[in-house]
């Protein structure tokens, strides 16, 4: 409920930019729908809705477009077209593109 309610209060005003950090953070399969539904309908309304996500598949459902971070770069930018790509295709891309700069 904490995540529907900032969700909420995000959108007073019928803001033309959202910012969410891990907006599906706690949220069960049903809420998961329900605010990926409601930021497409944001986004095909003119509305731009950056998201900032560890969990790809989210991001792989919902994104027109990936921009993925390492070390601090930006080691991919792409748009995302009709045929998604899967989240273990995602994944697999993360680790490779990110490879040379994790620490652990």
């Amino acid at each position: 409920m904490r995540q529907r309610l900032a969700l909420a209060l995000a959108l007073l005003g019928d803001p033309q930019v959202l910012v969410l950090d891990e907006p599906t953070n706690g949220l069960d399969p049903q809420g998961q729908r329900w605010l990926g539904e409601l930021l497409r309908r944001r986004a095909d309304a003119g509305c731009a809705v950056l998201l900032s996500s560890h969990q790809l598949s989210s991001v792989g459902r919902l994104a027109d477009r990936l921009v993925m971070i390492g070390g601090g770069r930006i080691v991919a930018d792409d748009v995302l077209t009709a045929a998604r790509p899967s989240d273990a295709d995602l994944e697999d891309r993360y680790f490779a593109l990110t490879s040379s700069t994790d620490r652990a």
